[in-house]
């Protein structure tokens, strides 16, 4: 009774332990989640839907952190490899800049290039950045099932300065544009989520959905967020994104109509709950190009109409923006927006002020070059940030792209076209930082940065290089498909991307981030360049001939030597005596037939028939030799 009575106050301590803990640390701040979706209608004929989760992780004094909302395997990459920023995205599919926009934030910061693209800017010493880069690269690849850890070679990725649009000699940047992205990568990108993909926004993620788009992105961006205070760390803060462009099912009658669409029909499935551990859990629809009728009857006019009435409308410049919460909606009364069209509407998508394209120049697998045209859009003229230098006005482009080992680049070939006219590198080019490749080591580095008059039609660069040769166990198995270069990056540094409502949207995360000033940025095409490659079926040759050659030598040798000459006379003999009786009874019942005499059989004296054997015994020992002698004389020469 004793023991009992000492065990029973144990629950009574654990739980005032865990009052006061509440009451103590109730000041402080909490992590935060919060799930997003923009549908947004493009000219094509097309829907971008683009999901948006943000993870937040406040400051902490302690060593040792205790997460509710935050993945753990984010923040232990990001203590022990000591990551400032970082981002990292598996992209399939090419962005349409003339389409589906190419100044505005959402193209801006989600429209990557093809495969894997890695960049991260660490908090150590100089001398330990390489480390920190490869180390992190392994855990990266272990994390979401790819091949990233390819990039750990020093032969794989690069260290920009400042044409990548992040001034730091700490950063590292890696691509592998062949990286196929499957449904592995997606399922632990999913698994960082709170709630995963059973709940939420995130439940609309159908695999066969998402991968049967034009084009889809997904995109992971870590940053630490410093608290200002002393003896306090710093905040992390996690986005994941995902980007898709889906051709919707178009049932109209009327093919000049834009095609109607809903949540169900575009991905399967419907949204019946938010997260329960999301702050907030919005969908927003962005529409373009409309005649801004009244408020009332804008989400149903003559032109559209929508399902579902929103509960806000913000209207922007350029565009209107409608805001539905998610909160109600359960298995009874699902979340399924809609959008029908009545109209024909048409509009276009603000564009970047210079389009980019890259491709190459020449013939053979010796030499070529490497050609980027910039070609000026229709909204040049509308967007802002021209630069005016020394009284005229000018347009600034960053030109950034790196160059693989084997395709070996003269710098000195650089040409500079303006309006199909060739021009000094001083009169457009300002700025301009080179790395040479070396074999095997490192990869090459080109960073430009251009002035370009706003009146620019069109400009063009171009710079010639050598195809190099590579040890047969350095190709890939599919080496006659060619060999990938990387994107290359053009960034525009005075215009920047930005959506203003002009409220208040502190509250509203993606749209607080959409109305920061993100850098306008492109990326231009992967190019795929022919390299001589061997023979491999030769090596398959070789050892078929080879081990045909042993065989007829060995083969024919061996019968030679163990074949006995005076066993197989006495076996004839035998055989001739067992069988000689039935032949002359043969021989004598035909001749009697055709009416021609009997003819006795001739009996072959013994040593004939053992010069004929010494002849043919004789005659393969020489076929062997001249055989050994031949396969001597070419192994010798070979």
């Amino acid at each position: 009774m004793a023991g009992l009575v000492l065990t029973r106050p144990i629950p009574l301590l654990i739980l005032q332990s865990f009052l006061l803990a509440v009451a103590f640390g109730s000041n402080e701040v909490e992590e935060e989640f919060s799930e997003a979706l923009l549908l947004k209608p493009l000219p094509d004929r097309k829907v971008l839907a683009h999901f948006h989760f943000e993870n937040r992780a406040p400051p902490s004094n302690s060593h040792g952190r205790h997460h509710h909302l935050f993945p753990k395997a984010i923040s232990q990459l990001v203590q022990k490899f000591r990551v400032k920023e970082m981002e990292l995205s598996f992209t399939q599919g090419r962005w349409n800049h003339e389409h589906w926009g190419g100044s505005d934030p959402l193209s801006s910061m989600n429209a990557k290039p093809v495969g894997v693209e890695l960049w991260a800017v660490f908090d150590v010493p100089h001398s330990q950045v390489d480390a920190s880069w490869k180390n992190l690269t392994h855990a990266l690849s272990g994390l979401f099932c790819a091949s990233i850890n390819y990039l750990e070679s020093s032969a794989s990725y690069a260290a920009p300065t400042w044409g990548f649009g992040r001034n730091s000699d700490k950063l590292r940047y890696g691509s592998l544009p062949r990286e196929a992205v499957c449904t592995e990568n997606l399922t632990p990108w999913l698994k960082l989520l709170p709630c995963r993909d059973k709940d939420g926004i995130s439940a609309l993620m159908n695999r066969p959905s998402v991968y049967r788009g034009f084009y889809h992105s997904q995109r992971l961006y870590l940053s630490m967020v410093d608290s200002g205070e002393e003896g306090v760390g710093s905040g992390m803060l996690l986005e994941q994104t995902l980007t898709v462009v889906l051709q919707p099912d178009d049932v109209s009658v009327e093919k000049h109509l834009q095609p109607s669409w809903s949540l169900s029909s575009l991905f399967g499935r419907n949204v019946v709950g938010k997260c329960v551990l999301a702050k907030s859990s919005n969908v927003y629809l962005q529409m373009e190009g409309l005649a801004h009728p009244e408020a009332h009857t804008l989400w149903k006019n003559a032109e559209f109409e929508l399902s579902i009435k929103p509960d806000r409308t913000l209207r922007e410049s350029s565009s209107v923006l409608f805001i539905y919460s998610i909160d109600k909606s359960s298995d009874s009364e699902p979340f399924d927006l809609g959008l029908t069209w009545k109209l024909p509407s048409k509009w276009s998508c603000q564009q970047a002020p210079l389009h980019a394209s890259r491709f190459l120049m020449g013939s053979g697998n010796e030499r070529g070059a490497i050609a980027i045209l910039l070609k000026a859009t229709e909204s040049q003229d509308k967007l802002s940030g021209r630069d005016l230098t020394n009284g005229r006005c000018t347009i600034k482009a960053n030109i950034f792209q790196i160059f693989p080992w084997y395709v070996k680049v003269y710098y000195h070939t650089l040409q500079i076209f303006v309006d199909q006219q060739q021009n000094t590198s001083s009169e457009v080019l300002k700025k301009i930082n080179v790395s040479p490749s070396t074999d095997k080591m490192s990869s090459g580095m080109m960073e430009m940065m251009l002035e370009l008059p706003c009146e620019v039609k069109s400009a063009a660069i171009s710079i010639e290089y050598d195809k190099g040769f590579l040890h047969i166990d350095e190709y890939p198995p599919d080496a006659n498909q060619g060999f990938d270069i990387p994107s290359a990056l053009i960034s525009f540094p005075d215009h920047h991307a930005s959506l203003d409502f002009k409220e208040e949207l502190s509250t509203l995360p993606l749209l607080s981030k959409f109305k920061d000033k993100s850098l306008v940025r492109s990326y231009t095409e992967v190019l795929l360049v022919p390299l001589t490659t061997p023979d491999f079926s030769m090596p398959y040759n070789v050892i078929t001939i080879t081990c045909t050659v042993f065989a007829l030598y060995f083969g024919s040798l061996l019968n030679a030597l163990r074949r006995r000459i005076g066993e197989e006379e006495r076996f004839l003999k035998s055989k001739g005596k067992k069988t000689g009786g039935l032949k002359q009874l043969l021989s004598r019942f035909t001749a009697k037939i055709r009416g021609r005499p009997v003819e006795s059989p001739s009996s072959d004296s013994p040593a004939t028939r053992s010069s004929i054997l010494s002849t043919k015994l004789l005659f393969k020992i020489i076929l062997v030799a001249v055989a050994a002698a031949a396969w001597q004389f070419f192994s010798t020469d070979m």
